[in-house]
């Protein structure tokens, strides 16, 4: 009886879970993205003081419920020696957030070449792609017409797939619940090609 009643219990709780990918350059502000993510959706969540962040090495990891389904996210570190491992999580991942600092121009070619090669992996096929432009609260920022004009560089090999590039402040959360609402809904759209796993 107890087994029938666990089954039962278990089907009417179980959560979709999809897994999302934080990617960007060292310092483009992925985990301060994370947090705000957290804060935004988890009501009891505080956040980590902003200055107490610091470059991730290897990965963080968050996840965030949503009706019946759970967004489980992984915030890989950036610098140049580790981007060589984001292509391990690329089976797993359901969508990717591809972070870009907008307040260091003198980096953008280079976050353009990492997005650029993220693009050529034949795993990813499909995948939502989620741009984030983010540190827009800071003064003569580049714009998200300015990024874009670099980034569309990529256009072919975005291909068919939900694609959006959004303005954010990950410190002061301007449009981060957007932004992950945005993501959600593109990957229930894309779940026929890339189930979800269940809890």
């Amino acid at each position: 009886m107890f087994t029938l009643l666990y089954g039962f219990w278990k089907h009417v709780f179980k959560k979709d879970d999809y897994f999302i990918l934080i990617l960007g350059l060292d310092n483009a502000g992925k985990t301060t993205f994370l947090e705000q993510t957290k804060t935004k959706f988890n009501p009891d969540y505080h956040m980590m003081n902003p200055t107490k962040i610091t470059s991730t090495v290897g990965l963080n990891i968050g996840k965030i419920d949503i009706g019946g389904v759970r967004m489980n996210f992984w915030d890989l570190g950036g610098q140049e020696e580790l981007q060589a491992l984001w292509d391990k999580y690329y089976a797993e991942c359901h969508g990717v957030v591809y972070v870009i600092d907008s307040s260091e121009p003198e980096r953008l070619q280079e976050s353009w070449r990492a997005f650029d090669k993220i693009l050529d992996s034949e795993t990813l096929n499909g995948i939502p792609l989620l741009i984030v432009c983010n540190k827009q609260d800071i003064e003569d920022c580049l714009s998200v017409a300015d990024i874009k004009t670099v980034f569309h560089e990529s256009v072919e090999k975005i291909g068919h797939r939900d694609c959006t590039v959004m303005s954010v402040s990950a410190l002061d959360g301007t449009n981060v619940q957007k932004s992950i609402s945005w993501l959600l809904q593109c990957i229930r759209r894309n779940a026929l090609n890339r189930p979800a796993t269940q809890d």
